[in-house]
């Protein structure tokens, strides 16, 4: 089970369907609320943002365990690990006093709330059939079964960013209204 003291909700879908490209859409939808929004994005692949020739890629290479990397307006913390790091590891390392909530795009195996995204042009199965922790689909057409779950149009960022709103904000969301 995953454990965060935030509310926390992902996006999950066969490669190449467009969760960063849903979450770049419904991101400014939720900030402009006043939310603020950490994102957790697995790269199973790999991936490394420093670049030969920099200092910091001299310093790892020479054996660092841990390099930051600080400046005035960002700061990163590059860990090297020896096996991959799965998602409750990497939600300790963010800082929960200064967001309201976690967006995930990725971890489709690992057991949280997640909306999945769904286009039937691709020809891939559903992944909600076989996973209990999917509260939501996205889809940009028919749905080949039912999948008693809400069903929101992928190309509505609006409508996705409403159902985040209430998701993870839903008593507080409420809570709000009715102090109107």
């Amino acid at each position: 089970m995953i454990h965060s003291g935030i509310p926390i909700l992902g996006f999950v879908a066969r490669s190449n369907t467009g969760k960063t490209t849903l979450l770049v859409r419904i991101l400014p939808l939720l900030t402009d609320r006043g939310w603020r929004v950490a994102v957790v994005k697995h790269a199973p692949h790999g991936f490394d943002i420093d670049r030969p020739g920099k200092d910091s890629f001299k310093l790892r290479q020479a054996g660092a365990t841990q390099t930051l990397i600080g400046s005035q307006k960002q700061w990163v913390l590059m860990t090297e690990v020896s096996s991959p790091p799965g998602l409750n590891e990497l939600l300790r390392h963010i800082d929960q006093n200064h967001i309201d909530c976690v967006l995930v795009e990725g971890f489709k195996h690992e057991p949280f709330p997640k909306i999945e995204l769904y286009r039937p042009a691709l020809g891939h199965s559903l992944l909600c059939t076989d996973d209990a922790s999917i509260v939501a689909v996205a889809s940009d057409g028919p749905l080949p079964v039912d999948p008693k779950l809400p069903i929101l149009d992928l190309n509505k960022p609006d409508e996705v960013a409403d159902f985040v709103a209430a998701h993870l904000f839903g008593s507080r969301l409420e809570a709000a209204q009715d102090s109107q």
